[in-house]
């Protein structure tokens, strides 16, 4: 006997937001229930790329209810797809506000911050989420922060919130490719093929993954095994930015 009156609230719901131009009055529950609907629709399109339906649905999310922290980071996402800064700024600093400490925004703020240049405030933010009790991948943002200090020029740093990440989670994907990367770099090819190894027992091959496969195995004198790396990527990625590289390569060897 209790189903219907339930059903009929979320049949009034449905209604409010898919014809705003009939929406009935919607008490204050409704509203910051709707505006959660919204919020995710326009996360959903813009998943889907169609960005001027995100803005609908998100912008029509801040009218129905702006102080919910979700529906404050749905907008940081749009505007920062948008290229809108400020606007971004401003919604996931007030996302933060209204989280008190929300893993979730922590992690995506200090994502928008590292991606904008301001490294140093990203990577504490990321470093708060993976200290969280209440976050369920701690790894994801320690592994952020590291892709942040790194891009900081801060290598030393990188490679130990890169290991942290695989405390938490032996097969961070992300993780142990930044490291085969970083050992590259530095020239401990014997670490970065390790490290590349254990990438490729838990990530698909990328086009990314078999041009470092061919640097390494080349710096470790392993002729054979970078040319079946190069015959990997020019079959599977021909068109790939990686594959263009490897036959500026090949070209000058001959």
């Amino acid at each position: 006997m209790t189903a219907f009156p339930r059903f009929a609230g979320l049949m009034l719901l449905a209604l409010a937001i898919a014809a705003p131009a009939q929406e009935p009055r919607m008490d204050r529950k409704q509203r910051e229930e709707a505006a959660v609907v919204n919020a995710q629709l326009g996360m959903e399109y813009m998943r889907q790329g169609d960005l001027a339906s995100a803005r609908e649905k998100v912008e029509k999310a801040l009218s129905q209810d702006p102080n919910q922290a979700s529906v404050q980071m749905a907008a940081g996402f749009l505007y920062d797809r948008l290229g809108e800064d400020e606007k971004a700024l401003a919604a996931f600093e007030r996302a933060l506000k209204l989280g008190k400490g929300d893993p979730d925004v922590l992690n995506n703020f200090g994502a928008f911050l590292c991606r904008k240049g301001d490294r140093k405030r990203g990577e504490s933010y990321f470093l708060e989420a993976a200290k969280s009790p209440l976050y369920r991948t701690p790894d994801v943002a320690y592994a952020n922060a590291g892709r942040c200090a790194r891009a900081d020029g801060r290598p030393n740093d990188a490679e130990q919130y890169f290991r942290k990440a695989l405390e938490f989670r032996a097969e961070q994907a992300d993780a142990l490719y930044q490291l085969a990367e970083l050992y590259h770099e530095i020239g401990s090819e014997l670490q970065a093929r390790a490290f590349l190894d254990r990438y490729s027992g838990v990530a698909p091959p990328s086009a990314a993954s078999l041009w470092l496969g061919y640097r390494i195995e080349r710096g470790l004198g392993d002729n054979g095994q970078a040319a079946q790396y190069a015959a990997r990527l020019k079959r599977d990625f021909p068109t790939s930015p990686e594959a263009g590289e490897l036959l500026k390569v090949e070209r000058a060897q001959r």
